[in-house]
């Protein structure tokens, strides 16, 4: 059946309304928000440090223009980074979290799925946080020190999506899917967006260490709440209402989609046209989003020209308006669904285009821009991030719709390829990116990569619960 059939407010005997903002359902998606927030503070802040940590020397500038007169890497002090590092060992060691992140995409669908959301999410971002707090020792002790670090980061970090997706399967009713996914992951989002300013003044007033010192501490805090306030099931929370526990378990026995997983099917999951269509989009997508969130500081400060505190502060605007754009798309995503305008479908399909052949097109427009134009490429950089964010209705849902059993563990499929950008996507910037000319091959790439996944998630993608979920 499709996801739209349902009323998300049917009548209750009762005659009790069932509550929506003061809701538990609701208070798990702004809690699952905040663990994003921290785990992306933790992830992303390396971008921003790494410019304060290396002390590049004094080179022409980049794009190419002899009015541009190129920024010298110091902090608001005028110190120098402590590290000699080249293009190519900063783009190692930036990478490296994916490497960790990478290898505990199915475990932790999987674990989540037998043990529960809660302790598999919360610990994940526990252990993140914890080497987050020791990376300026690590840093400054070895090279390949710091390296393991970022991987072992990486590995607590990996677990979180398939975690919570594992936790929405049985938390979220069909119609309302949209909106507390959206809801949740935004959070990843909107630490992005406090990350990249915090850690530019961060590291000018008080020294890039103070940057992981800050989002360590934040991260355990985080943990601290989660454990407390979070229940794996609706049936486990002591503080839920009867009608909403009820509206919860009443939608999903209606779908069909409850009750434990015997066995996982592997084999279907390998041969199912809807599972490939998540899975190559979800690469497509992350490809130009980690190029960007990874690289998109040093951008900005080595072709577009801004100082340190500005390329973070600038470098949070496009994140800011995604989060904007995730937030509204889910809303209007199960307007649709719920109205029937459109079937389910049809709305993750849609959602879906816009959100990589939009992204795509301001990227390529995004290379032809120079020092001299800042506005315009801020504008440019802006639009291309936040049009992603569509995707966030269209195939990152879109496990919940297929088989919301096996969501955790089909969030850890697509989340694991999808990974693979986090480390091929700053190696390619790394190897190509001497001169501005070679950024718009950078943009190109990631704008053919998003077309691919575009024609593939229209020929393949479905909104319905599939015959063997």
């Amino acid at each position: 059946m499709d996801g739209a059939s349902s009323s998300a407010f049917r009548p209750k005997k009762s005659g009790e309304k069932v509550p929506v903002w003061t809701s538990t359902r609701y208070l798990l998606a702004v809690l699952g928000s905040f663990g994003f927030f921290s785990a992306y503070g933790m992830r992303v802040n390396l971008s921003v440090a790494m410019v304060a940590m290396v002390n590049h020397t004094q080179k022409a500038a980049l794009n190419g223009s002899e009015d541009c007169v190129p920024n010298t890497n110091t902090t608001g002090q005028d110190k120098p980074g402590e590290f000699g590092w080249d293009s190519g060992e900063q783009s190692i060691i930036l990478g490296a979290f994916f490497y960790g992140y990478i290898v505990t995409q199915i475990p932790g669908g999987f674990l989540a799925g037998r043990y529960g959301g809660k302790p598999v999410f919360g610990l994940g971002i526990l252990c993140t946080a914890l080497f987050t707090l020791v990376t300026p020792v690590a840093a400054r002790a070895n090279k390949y020190l710091f390296i393991a670090v970022r991987v072992i980061q990486g590995l607590g970090e990996g677990v979180t999506f398939p975690a919570m997706h594992a936790m929405w399967k049985s938390w979220a009713p069909p119609i309302e899917r949209s909106k507390l996914v959206t809801i949740t992951y935004s959070g990843a989002h909107l630490g992005t967006v406090f990350s990249l300013p915090i850690s530019g003044l961060l590291c000018d007033h008080f020294g890039w260490p103070s940057v992981f010192y800050a989002f360590g501490a934040l991260g355990c805090l985080w943990f601290v709440i989660w454990m407390l306030m979070v229940h794996n099931t609706p049936e486990e929370h002591p503080r839920i209402s009867y009608v909403e526990r009820e509206y919860i378990q009443g939608e999903l026995r209606r779908e069909g989609t409850t009750g434990k997983n015997e066995s996982i099917p592997w084999l279907t999951f390998a041969t199912s046209a809807p599972v490939w269509a998540i899975v190559l989009s979800h690469f497509s997508n992350n490809w130009g989003f980690y190029t960007l969130l990874t690289d998109l500081p040093t951008y900005m400060k080595e072709i577009l020209l801004f100082d340190l505190t500005q390329a973070g502060f600038l470098s949070a605007v496009p994140y800011l308006c995604i989060w904007l754009v995730i937030i509204f798309g889910g809303q209007l995503a199960d307007f649709l669904r719920e109205n029937k305008f459109l079937s389910t479908t049809a709305v993750r399909k849609v959602f879906n285009c816009g959100g990589l052949v939009l992204p795509g097109i301001f990227m390529v427009a995004t290379g032809y821009v120079n020092c001299s134009q800042q506005v315009l490429a801020i504008v440019f950089l802006t639009f291309s991030v936040a049009m992603g964010g569509l995707c966030m209705s269209g195939f990152n849902v879109n496990h919940l719709d297929i088989a919301p059993r096996y969501a955790g563990v089909l969030m850890g499929i697509s989340n694991c390829v999808a990974t693979i950008p986090g480390f091929a996507g700053p190696a390619v910037v790394g190897i190509l990116t001497q001169n501005a000319h070679q950024w718009q091959i950078v943009f190109y790439i990631t704008a053919g990569i998003n077309a691919f996944g575009t024609i593939t998630y229209l020929l393949m993608g479905d909104g319905t619960v599939q015959p063997w979920a």
